[in-house]
């Protein structure tokens, strides 16, 4: 049985010239980053050439780039870190209802501890109105988090509005660009953010290591004590075979965004078309233009989406859903129920997301077998 991975919105394989990349930094040149001899120059001279090519692929400055473990921890120190840095200041966050739970559980951590959080709406369509962002705005304001482009229906959200409106009120503003760096371009200066969170495991590097963008003259503490690392904001040791693969990987999608993007949204369109027109019942979660090339999500009315899943995998297709697994209970989608879908039809919800190794055949096949699937499993 062929095996069809079409859920690079979750992780994406790591690009072989990335891991051939990284090899060296395994056990030939494995110094600490932070010793005075030769091994650790060795390293150190590697972390900083990934990090000038980090910092030139998103506009930023190599100072402003602080390597994480991911967009997660990196999500989590921009919101707490604030949060500690500016109490004196104001207790009030605004954030939407459609974001990913790395900021919202930090958030609700938040408010556990005396802050005030006001998630915002968004509309059918999955998008933000920047107007209800200024009308939330109090003097007691301290930060704003949106996220670039949703990580389950694929809606890119009008962050550099909302950015001039963080900008006019000097309040830190944070977009989790977890999902668009890579695979659209992504200037941080447009963006008019403070912070920007990504992974590298998105876009086609590892596992483990990621970025937090930090303005220059944006101020938080070290989260993580215990060493100098990272301008002070992160003490541990580097991961230096990590970060050469996510310089690698970004090397990569610089190369090949162009064009993946074209291919992508061709097969994203081609898949969208079908199910519509050959499922009964089917609709398409987002807005249908202004989102990313290779992310499309669905629901079916009278379909379970953890069986649809099960079938799915039974045939070598993998895919995910709309809702997240928590304390071992499937809950309808956060986002889809934030754009306004019922909770059958959120829990009747698939996610396809392509990538470099999707190929028109896997979507073929995938729009052959789908709607047999659902057919069979209305009929149960």
């Amino acid at each position: 049985m062929n095996r069809r991975y079409l859920d690079y919105a979750s992780t994406t394989p790591t690009d072989p010239e990335a891991v051939k990349a990284m090899q060296p930094y395994f056990f030939e040149k494995f110094g600490n980053a932070l010793s005075p001899h030769s091994f650790g120059r060795e390293a150190q001279k590697a972390l900083e050439d990934a990090r000038e090519k980090i910092a030139k692929f998103i506009g930023a400055q190599a100072q402003e780039i602080i390597f994480t473990s991911g967009a997660g921890e990196s999500n989590n120190h921009a919101i707490l870190g604030t949060a500690q840095r500016l109490k004196n200041k104001g207790n009030h966050i605004i954030t939407t209802k459609i974001e990913h739970h790395t900021v919202l559980e930090p958030l609700r951590y938040l408010e556990k501890e005396g802050f005030k959080v006001t998630y915002l709406n968004a509309d059918k369509d999955g998008l933000v109105d920047p107007q209800d962002v200024q009308k939330a705005i109090t003097d007691k304001t301290i930060l704003i988090a949106v996220m670039h482009a949703n990580n389950e229906i694929g809606v890119l959200e009008p962050v550099a509005p909302i950015g001039d409106i963080a900008q006019k009120h000097n309040i830190y503003f944070l977009v989790d660009a977890a999902q668009s760096i890579g695979h659209i371009p992504v200037e941080v200066n447009e963006l008019k953010a403070n912070f920007v969170s990504f992974s590298a495991h998105k876009f086609y590097g590892p596992k483990g290591i990621g970025v937090l963008y930090v303005k220059k003259g944006t101020h938080i503490p070290n989260l993580i004590l215990g060493g100098g690392q990272e301008r002070g904001l992160r003490g541990s040791t580097h991961n230096v075979a990590g970060a050469v693969g996510l310089g690698k990987a970004i090397e990569l999608c610089e190369k090949n965004m162009p064009s993946e993007a074209i291919f992508q949204s061709s097969l994203r369109d081609r898949l969208t078309d079908g199910i519509l027109k050959n499922i009964p019942g089917a609709r398409s979660n987002g807005h249908s233009t202004n989102r990313l090339p290779n992310i499309a999500s669905f629901s079916f009315e009278g379909v379970e989406g953890e069986s649809l899943l099960t079938s799915l995998d039974m045939i070598g297709i993998a895919a995910s859903m709309g809702s997240a697994c928590t304390s071992g209970a499937m809950e309808p989608s956060h986002v889809l129920r934030a754009i306004g879908l019922s909770d059958e039809l959120a829990y009747g919800s698939l996610r396809i997301s392509i990538g470099r190794w999707t190929k028109e055949e896997d979507i073929d096949h995938l729009l052959a077998e789908l709607p047999k699937i659902v057919k069979r499993l209305r009929e149960a």
